[in-house]
């Protein structure tokens, strides 16, 4: 679909939905969309500043006999037209309003307060204690002009290569904060009414409510443009009333398909062995867990895209649907609302899909679904809030007791991290000391064979280096992964064969089998010079 095509459909469900808010409100609705282009705005009214601080235009001016007409938004504070509503009684005049959808607002503003056309700097992420550069990020967005100042903050912010945008309400100023290689970083104060700006148009695109009292959550698209190639960036809206007001954070999926790919991820030769092997089979459960933003979901669409062909049918349930892939059904479902997985499994295995994509296990029915379907010629994927394999064992026991049919369904289950990776340009070589290199020995005491022991008494670690190309010494992420194969004596574990079942045994089971943890996977890429100590400690 093309951009003035999509446009105009958001032209029309915004209209509608203004509509619909006009008679919960009780005010009358006003569709300009046959005279905005035609008629001028009265003068002398309101200022500029002030029809943007409260999202209204004067619309007529009255004689007399007549009312004043203003065209107002969701947004307009009750307290600003109780101020107007006093004035023209003063005056033996009165103000009638009239509901406008923000589209509408926007439409006059920009025939009234046209745009000019200016340059604005680059964003910069400020290093600790750097004012400066906050003061001057701060300054550039109070200055970008008020239509254009939400996308002006996205495209800088995906620029930047950022996952996660901050907007949270202090008692004095609006803090933006930017999450960049998984850690956040300030990069400006803002004045209030840009935070209202920003907050409108958020709300307005994700059909959210700057005046609910509960958590929201949303999504939005926006395209962008870099180097001539139009990209479609989606975004998750998530939205919580605070003590100051609504804070907001705008997840970013930069959606790019041919990103969705296990050659691209970085995965090690005999990770990447054993997935292949698994995922090939047409049947079986493969979990992945982790916390939230390690890289889950793409490794996932990685592993369906690796799979799309047209002898198979694949579906997925996703909460919400983060990707768009071709060749595969997706079906959002929306867990807020009263949706389960559970339900909606039920209903597609009736389809008859070769391979079916599980958003997340929350409870036992969708456990126990979606076993039964991987246990009758379905391959299975799903992720699972867990820190490690062993924790997700343990977890699912608890959650659906000793099941023998669960033992043969899992096949493979990867906890999987992202670690900054360190500047190869700028990065630092030192030699760790006596406690540093004892602990490593720890870590990697128990390494299996196919794992070549590094020399720890001549190894390096190395440091990461700020330069002006690299204000943090890091570029970019690695993948590290923590991989569980079932072996026959993990399915001791879900028979009931073993009743100790806690994940330290499991843990200590697998890693004689073969597996290398989480930390051992991480302690090898410092090794390797690709992240730090430090790194590890804060992810691992």
């Amino acid at each position: 679909m093309d951009e003035s095509k999509r446009q105009e459909q958001f032209r029309i469900q915004d209209e509608q939905t203004t509509q619909q808010r006009a008679a919960i409100l009780g005010l009358p609705y006003l569709d300009t969309r046959s005279f905005e282009d035609s008629i001028e705005l009265v003068g002398d009214v309101l200022t500029i500043d002030e029809m943007y601080r409260n999202r209204m235009v004067p619309l007529k001016q009255g004689g007399d006999e007549t009312a004043w007409q203003f065209g107002v938004t969701t947004q307009t504070p009750r307290s600003f037209l109780d101020k107007l509503n006093q004035t023209y009684a003063n005056q033996a005049q009165k103000a009638d309003y009239y509901l406008i959808s923000n589209s509408s607002f926007m439409a006059f503003m920009r025939r009234h307060d046209p745009p000019k056309v200016v340059e604005y700097d680059d964003i910069k992420i400020a290093r600790d204690g750097d004012s400066e550069t906050i003061l001057a990020v701060s300054q550039t967005l109070n200055s970008v002009g008020t239509d254009k100042v939400f996308d002006y903050l996205i495209d800088q912010a995906e620029r930047l290569g950022a996952s996660d945008i901050h907007v949270e309400n202090q008692r004095s100023a609006i803090r933006i904060r930017l999450r960049v290689d998984g850690a956040l970083h300030s990069v400006a104060e803002l004045a209030s009414d840009r935070y209202r700006i920003i907050l409108g148009t958020l709300a307005s695109r994700a059909n959210l409510s700057t005046a609910s009292t509960e958590p929201q959550s949303g999504h939005m698209q926006m395209e962008l443009e870099r180097d001539g190639k139009k990209t479609l960036l989606n975004m998750r809206i998530e939205m919580v009333p605070t003590l100051y007001g609504q804070d907001a954070v705008i997840r970013l999926f930069n959606y790019d398909e041919s990103m969705l790919n296990l050659d691209r991820l970085g995965i090690g030769d005999e990770e990447r062995r054993e997935i292949d092997e698994i995922i090939g089979h047409p049947r079986g459960m493969v979990l992945m867990v982790g916390p939230t933003g390690s890289g889950k979901s793409t490794t996932l669409y990685s592993m369906l895209n690796a799979l799309n062909s047209d002898d198979r049918k694949i579906i997925t349930l996703e909460d919400p649907v983060e990707y768009s892939v071709g060749g595969m059904t997706q079906i959002p479902v929306d867990t807020t609302n009263g949706q389960s997985f559970a339900d909606h499994l039920r209903s597609v295995l009736r389809l008859d899909p070769d391979v079916v994509m599980v958003g997340e296990i929350r409870d036992s029915d969708t456990a126990k679904t979606a076993i039964q379907a991987s246990v009758t010629g379905h391959l299975v994927l799903s992720t699972f809030h867990a820190n490690t394999t062993s924790a997700a064992f343990s977890r699912i026991v608890d959650m659906i007791g000793v099941n023998p049919i669960f033992s043969s369904a899992i096949r493979l289950v990867i906890a999987q991290r992202l670690l900054r990776r360190l500047d190869d340009d700028t990065k630092e070589a030192y030699e760790p000391d006596e406690a540093t290199k004892q602990w490593l020995k720890s870590v990697l005491k128990d390494l299996p064979d196919h794992i070549e022991q590094p020399d720890i008494e001549s190894a390096k670690l190395w440091r990461p280096v700020v330069s002006d190309g690299s204000p943090f010494g890091y570029k970019g992420r690695i993948v590290v992964m923590e991989q569980m194969l079932v072996t026959e004596d993990i399915q001791k574990f879900l028979r009931g064969d073993v009743k100790d079942v806690h994940a330290e045994v499991i843990e200590q089971t697998a890693r004689a089998g073969g597996m290398v943890t989480l930390l051992q996977q991480g302690v090898l890429a410092a090794l390797r010079g690709e992240t730090t100590l430090e790194e590890i400690n804060r992810v691992i």
